[in-house]
């Protein structure tokens, strides 16, 4: 179970809101549930998350007309559009709150074309009462470990979250998708996972998983992982190398 402090709780409040209005929306259909949220609501993770992540696997000659029922939805709710992109539906929302030092800000993010080899199967998502089609676990797991570095070579940027989320799926012995991998990288998954064991050892610390974390997870989680998060990351890598390696 992840708790919540009380400002968490009124962001999660604010992403299930959204999130309802997408799925009741048969406009928005093709539309299909991933990222942090979507792992957490189905019990695949165990941290909170605060954006709001989807593969749209429509037409692109309709990605307009997402966008126009996404800007209706928000304006029912009350949300603030502060930015979006021109390219792909992807936005960053304000819902009101009195205090100006308090999180208030929820980003929607759309990806288009999604990986080909992506698995998506209808999962029932208890907190909101509503069956949504999403990414596998295993799906989920393989674009997690993509984007490690993905995130790094395209936006120059690192998310501590993605190691946790990267040793929450092995510690837990969830599966990957090797096509998604191979798909997305273009390596095999046995060079990538070497690509990626060497851009961990050399580019995380514990300060930047300090970072990102301590917002997301309990504090006594989160004291007990950050020093080991790491070293069992990179052990977890080496073991599914070495596997690949014999299974050659």
């Amino acid at each position: 179970m992840i708790t919540l402090n009380s400002q968490d709780s009124i962001h999660k409040a604010w992403l299930y809101r959204v999130l309802i209005g997408i799925v009741d929306n048969q406009s928005l259909k093709d539309l299909y549930f991933k990222g942090g949220t979507c792992a957490a609501m189905a019990g695949f993770l165990d941290r909170f998350s605060v954006d709001l992540d989807f593969d749209y696997v429509g037409e692109l000659e309709n990605l307009p007309t997402v966008r126009n029922e996404l800007k209706k939805i928000f304006t029912e709710l009350g949300l603030e559009i502060k930015d979006e992109s021109s390219k792909v539906p992807q936005f960053f929302l304000k819902y009101p709150t009195d205090k100006a030092s308090i999180r208030n800000t929820l980003k929607i993010d759309i990806t288009f074309p999604a990986p080909s080899a992506n698995v998506y199967e209808p999962i029932q998502l208890n907190d909101i009462g509503r069956v949504l089609v999403c990414q596998n676990s295993s799906t989920m797991f393989a674009n997690k470990l993509v984007a490690v570095v993905d995130r790094f070579e395209r936006n120059n940027s690192i998310a501590g979250r993605d190691i946790y989320d990267i040793h929450h799926f092995f510690l837990n012995g969830y599966k990957y998708n090797s096509e998604v991998i191979t798909e997305r990288t273009g390596l095999t998954v046995i060079d990538y996972f070497k690509k990626l064991r060497a851009f961990i050892d050399s580019h995380i610390t514990e300060t930047l998983l300090s970072q990102d974390l301590n917002v997301l997870i309990p504090y006594e989680r989160f004291n007990r992982y950050r020093k080991i998060l790491k070293s069992e990351t990179l052990m977890f890598l080496d073991d599914e190398i070495k596997r690949l390696s014999s299974s050659k």
